[in-house]
């Protein structure tokens, strides 16, 4: 019986470890998640990836951890887990008018300068990016920014490119469905022009309303891939609070290739822990970590 209850517990034992991430393949793949996305995970992340990755574990069928990443690494998995993995360790967090003066300023200081460049009008169309768009907020917040301001301004068109590294949120942000609770930030009376309630009413969901669907157009892009397929004569970029997540190196890159896609005059926003400090890139700051090219 003693046996019996020691091999029981060896096998426990053994199962538990199988089940966690070892040393080796939690640096192989931290040094893929990095090279592939520009993400760091340090060792201080590896209780978090354990975590979201038991999903690519049920769903790939593998018996745990351990089978997993010998799937990828050793029995040559990897490419088609690929995006599958980098949605489930990417963050996400994102809310309406995150960072508020980001949309001040561009609502009081770039829109009237950019539109000053050209004849505000039916036919001036207005280029913007949202980077790192995760499930819309940042996008649809800039939706209902900009077409406030075309009513004002003429009704210049408004063209959104909004893209993330993830295919996940990226299916969440087209459908533009969110809980009630999220829209709190948004303001009453654009939530009166924006916003549609669902018709069960204890099922507290909101819709983007089509007019503002129609302004931005999904996709998905890696900010670490060697060049984008977004046009380069763009009027606004919001990258933010990815950069942070970037190595020194990994960021200087990336920012010297979002600067090519604006146009002279063009505004860059970051979050507000990150810069353009000592990219060496014509860009003029404006304070509230907001830059333009000159």
């Amino acid at each position: 019986m003693l046996a019996d209850h020691g091999e029981a517990v060896s096998r426990a034992a053994a199962a538990a470890a199988a089940d966690r991430l070892g040393a080796r393949d939690f640096r192989r793949l931290a040094a893929f998640i990095q090279d592939y996305s520009g993400i760091k995970m340090p060792e201080s992340k590896r209780t978090m990836v354990e975590g979201r990755l038991r999903k690519r574990v049920v769903a790939t069928g593998a018996a745990d951890l351990a089978d997993y990443c010998a799937r990828l690494f050793d029995g040559g998995g990897l490419a088609d887990e690929a995006i599958h993995l980098i949605d489930v360790v990417t963050t996400n967090k994102t809310e309406f008018f995150r960072e508020q003066e980001h949309f001040r300023v561009l609502e009081e200081v770039a829109l009237p300068e950019l539109l000053a460049r050209r004849r505000a009008g039916p036919y001036t169309s207005l280029k913007v990016w949202s980077t790192a768009s995760s499930i819309g907020a940042e996008p649809y917040t800039l939706a209902m920014v900009l077409a406030d301001a075309s009513q004002r301004h003429g009704g210049f068109r408004v063209d959104i490119v909004a893209t993330d590294i993830s295919t996940r949120v990226l299916e969440t942000a087209a459908t533009a469905i969110y809980p009630e609770e999220m829209i709190a930030p948004v303001p009453p009376e654009m939530r009166q022009r924006y916003l549609l309630r669902s018709k069960d009413r204890a099922r507290r969901l909101v819709r983007i309303v089509p007019e503002l669907r129609r302004m931005v157009r999904f996709g998905r892009l890696n900010l670490m891939d060697a060049t984008y397929p977004v046009d380069r004569d763009l009027d606004v970029i919001f990258c933010r609070n990815i950069l942070i997540y970037f190595d020194k190196p990994t960021q200087q890159a990336v920012l010297a290739r979002l600067c090519d896609h604006l146009r002279p005059g063009g505004y860059l926003f970051l979050g507000h822990s990150e810069s353009l400090a000592g990219s060496g890139l014509p860009m003029r700051p404006l304070g509230a970590s907001v830059f333009r090219r000159e």
